[in-house]
């Protein structure tokens, strides 16, 4: 891992707060993900699951974390396995976490090797009742490959038949939507890395710069500041290409007069950022980009100042569509006939803004959190409006990171990376 240490304490206050919303007798078990093959010896990268290392910090492959309040040895309460380390492992692929490197990354005494799971757990289950699976139930998820957790569901239910189970998700997605001050610390820092990477090709952007350049230019200054590299596939759109909302092939050249759309964010210790901006290849706005673009800061802002504990996702949505129908009504992109006879299914405003202004943000980048609750404090939103305009290759979203404060409006965790249009162009022509 490139980032610095976690202070264990986090692991140690996310591990409470889950076993604090477990049934009585019942064991919870994560699994880290699989490393996946490409072909012949080839693998991708290794990206920890997300739920073992919330409640662990453990950040390596073909580790499990089993918590199990009831039991009735107290070092059987919270037990970590991990991956027994030789000289041959540690030569031909680096050291791996041995016992008391695990301890001190998570905060859990009980640290065994993976290769006596088998036994422990069993002896365990004899204790318990219920066993907590982890599913993954967000409302994104497209998933088509077996998981590792997914086969230790299925072997499980096979040899514990009398068991009952229960879902860790509820659990998680009710204590991952609320960030604790260390979390929102590592997402600071997240953001501050992708502002370094915004200022760094402020100064590179000209006609004729190709979109996997500036792409790398990006990369460069992440890898440089600790960072794994992007939180997500990254988004660079010139011309008509900042319109298609999920655009990733990067391989076009800016031209003269384009809108340049940037859906960058770098990721930090697993936590990430996530960032829009757009701007103008040769340094200068046109005045109806100009004017494009602060409509859609404009919106951006008003939407930001909705994001207060209470708010309900759903409603924050469609008050957002009203200030959106005002712009675009200013904008003379549509008018009031288009306004009086909207489908209220599909508004007239989804015309020239089809997508939705926010999502949780944190280990994930659509994170987990309760949308139909009321928000609350210390969960972080992205705020993302746009405004795209096919006929005229222009597409602009501007997008922050933000925390819903107790009271207030919300704290930017983009505060420094430059948005104003004026301030644009001064950083681009300096």
């Amino acid at each position: 891992m490139k980032y610095h240490l976690i202070d264990n304490q986090l692991f140690i206050k996310n591990r409470k707060k889950f076993t604090a919303q477990m049934k009585p007798k019942s064991i919870a078990v994560f699994n880290s993900n699989d490393i996946f093959t490409t072909g012949a010896d080839s693998t991708l990268p290794f990206y920890q699951h997300r739920d073992i290392f919330y409640l662990s910090g453990v950040d390596q492959e073909e580790s499990i974390l089993l918590l199990f309040p009831d039991a009735m040895d107290k070092k059987h309460r919270e037990i970590l396995f991990v991956k027994e380390t030789n000289d041959h492992i540690a030569i031909w692929e680096g050291a791996k976490l041995n016992k008391a490197q695990a301890t001190k990354t998570s905060g859990i005494e009980s640290v065994y090797w993976l290769s006596e799971f088998d036994k422990v757990f069993f002896d365990l289950m004899t204790e318990a009742e219920t066993i907590y699976f982890s599913t993954n139930e967000h409302y994104r998820q497209a998933i088509e490959l077996e998981s590792r957790e997914d086969r230790f569901i299925k072997t499980v239910k096979d040899k514990f038949p009398a068991h009952n189970w229960a879902k860790s998700f509820p659990i998680l997605q009710n204590i991952r939507g609320v960030k604790e001050a260390q979390e929102l610390e590592l997402l600071q820092t997240a953001c501050t890395i992708t502002e370094k990477g915004f200022r760094r090709i402020l100064g590179f952007v000209k006609p004729g710069v190709m979109e996997y350049e500036i792409e790398a230019e990006f990369m460069h200054e992440f890898l440089r500041n600790r960072s794994k590299g992007f939180a997500y596939t990254p988004i660079i759109g010139s011309g008509y290409n900042a319109c298609v909302l999920h655009y990733i092939e990067n391989n076009q050249q800016c031209k003269d007069g384009d809108m340049l759309l940037m859906d960058v964010g770098a990721e930090y210790a697993n936590y990430s950022s996530d960032m829009t901006r757009t701007i103008p290849v040769n340094g200068r706005f046109t005045d109806k980009q100009k004017a494009v673009y602060n409509a859609v800061n404009r919106v951006k802002d008003e939407a930001t100042k909705l994001l207060v504990p209470g708010t309900i996702w759903a409603e924050y949505h469609k008050e957002v569509g009203k200030i959106m129908t005002s712009e675009l009504l200013d904008l003379g992109l549509i008018d009031k006939a288009d306004v009086q006879n909207e489908d209220p299914n599909w508004p007239a405003y989804k015309k020239y803004f089809m997508h939705g202004t926010s999502h949780h943000m944190g280990l994930d980048t659509h994170d987990y959190g309760e949308l139909k609750k009321p928000m609350k404090a210390n969960m972080v939103f992205t705020v993302e409006p746009g405004i795209y305009i096919p006929e005229e290759n222009m597409g602009i979203r501007l997008e922050d990171d933000v925390v819903i404060q107790e009271k207030g409006d919300p704290f930017n965790l983009m505060r420094n990376i430059p948005i104003l249009a004026d301030e644009i162009e001064d950083l681009m022509n300096q």
